[in-house]
């Protein structure tokens, strides 16, 4: 059973940066593909962010594409996700999640693991 721990959320003003990390535990992360979903106030939750489980493929919502990178450290068993140029938009919980497979989705549907998010607040 892989368990997610998301931390790194804060109060910051618009335009500045900010980067949440995922450290997993129960399982090796390498055979994970990995995501970060976000859940604003009164709204349903969205796909932000996915990577592969070499790191060598990414998608991103075209709301973030340009301005947030995810990433990831096997060995550490950490996802990432560098934020920059934060908009109030992004205001939201931040969900790590993560799926034992290969392709990339954006469907929150199809990841089995998710953390219990860390709250980031963008101020305008």
């Amino acid at each position: 059973q892989v368990q997610l721990v998301e931390s790194g959320g804060g109060l910051v003003q618009a335009g500045d940066s900010l980067r949440l990390s995922c450290a997993a535990s129960g399982g090796t992360l390498s055979s994970y593909a990995m995501a970060w979903f976000r859940q604003a106030p009164g709204k349903e939750r969205e796909f932000v962010s996915t990577i592969s489980w070499s790191g060598s493929r990414t998608l991103y919502a075209d709301s973030v594409k340009g301005r947030f990178t995810i990433s990831r450290d096997n060995a550490k068993n950490m996802v990432y996700l560098e934020m920059n140029s934060l908009e109030p938009e992004d205001t939201a919980v931040y969900y790590c999640a993560a799926r034992p497979a290969i392709v990339l989705v954006r469907d929150e549907r199809l990841y089995d693991y998710w953390g219990k998010g860390t709250q980031v607040t963008v101020s305008s």
